[in-house]
């Protein structure tokens, strides 16, 4: 008999409240290798708590999370220690990491950001960005530069807010095709918060929907099959 699959996230009984408002309340979510998840809601639904929870850069008030069967590792202090196999767009250290992208891209890539300016920031509006203040861009170009370090920095869980709410359509559908091939590829395992599944109805393969903190429901995408041709020449 062969072993189970170890899940990459198992949430149980998890609550979450910034004062005397309850954000998060979620008695159980399981979460498997590989797989490409949409987590949808309006805003206020709870999303955001929750990939910050899942990336452990905030704690619960009670309740666990395991990522990949063991609990978030604590410092001295007894705060959660960044773990490097998680990446969350979300993550405010990311941006403070220089002052302009040069910087952040440096800090991140080494001597690898030379390859990164030419793949991303070498033609038109995007060439300018390059020694822009991480101060002065605007929502969609911070969305923009948090999907250029997820992607390059080939996690092993990459969690993702807001997906395609600041893009354009070029700019999703670029961003798309490449998160596709690391799934594919690489076997990331991917959870993309959105206010709609429009925005991931493609290539998300199971739906998480928040509503007022709890999961109202869990589906998978249903796969439409095509319809086979008739062969006029089949003999009867």
């Amino acid at each position: 008999m062969s072993e189970k699959k170890r899940l990459i996230f198992k949430v149980n009984n998890l609550k979450k409240s910034y004062g005397s408002h309850t954000i998060l309340k979620i008695r159980k979510l399981e979460i498997h290798p590989g797989t490409i998840y949409g987590l949808i809601g309006p805003i206020g639904s709870g999303k955001t708590t929750l990939l910050n929870l899942l990336a452990g850069c905030d704690d619960p008030d009670d309740g666990s999370i395991l990522f990949d069967g063991e609990p978030f590792k604590l410092n001295w202090r007894g705060k959660i220690i960044t773990n490097n196999e998680i990446f969350f767009t979300g993550n405010p250290n990311h941006l403070k990491a220089g002052k302009v992208i040069s910087g952040i891209i440096t800090k991140f890539y080494g001597k690898k950001s030379n390859v990164i300016q030419k793949r991303y920031f070498d033609s038109g509006h995007y060439k300018q960005m390059w020694n822009r203040s991480v101060k002065h861009l605007t929502e969609g170009e911070k969305r923009w530069l948090d999907l250029v370090l997820a992607t390059e920095s080939d996690p092993r869980v990459l969690l993702l807010d807001d997906y395609g709410v600041y893009l354009n359509q070029s700019m999703e559908q670029k961003f798309r095709t490449q998160l596709i091939r690391m799934n594919r590829n690489l076997g990331t395992t991917m959870i993309l918060a959105a206010p709609y599944e429009i925005f991931l109805k493609t290539f998300a393969s199971v739906f998480i929907h928040l509503d007022n903190g709890h999961v109202s429901k869990i589906r998978s995408r249903v796969k439409r099959h095509k319809p086979k041709r008739h062969n006029k020449n089949r003999r009867k």
